[in-house]
């Protein structure tokens, strides 16, 4: 445990920080699933709409720099790329 006043409550900041983080990347990881899910059921329109909702989802949290921008553009081309393959 922290000793120095400053220490402590750098570490009960943490502590929220990390509960906020968490539930952004919860919020990004069930958009994705969303999307994947559509897909899966072969239900293009559904899929389409649910990919727009995703991608700014997906662009809120790359935005606080929970995840790297770049993992989250990779995550809506591949999304956008499987939607695409659908037929």
């Amino acid at each position: 445990m922290a000793n120095i006043a400053s220490a402590r409550k750098r570490a009960r900041q943490d502590v929220l920080r990390n509960a906020h983080n968490s539930s952004l990347r919860s919020r990004l990881r069930t958009a994705i699933k969303s999307v994947r899910k559509a897909i899966a059921a072969g239900d293009k329109p559904a899929a389409t709409k649910s990919l727009q909702a995703a991608q700014s989802v997906i662009d809120r949290i790359a935005d606080k720099k929970i995840v790297h921008k770049n993992a989250a553009s990779r995550y809506k081309s591949r999304l956008a790329a499987a939607i695409k393959a659908m037929a």
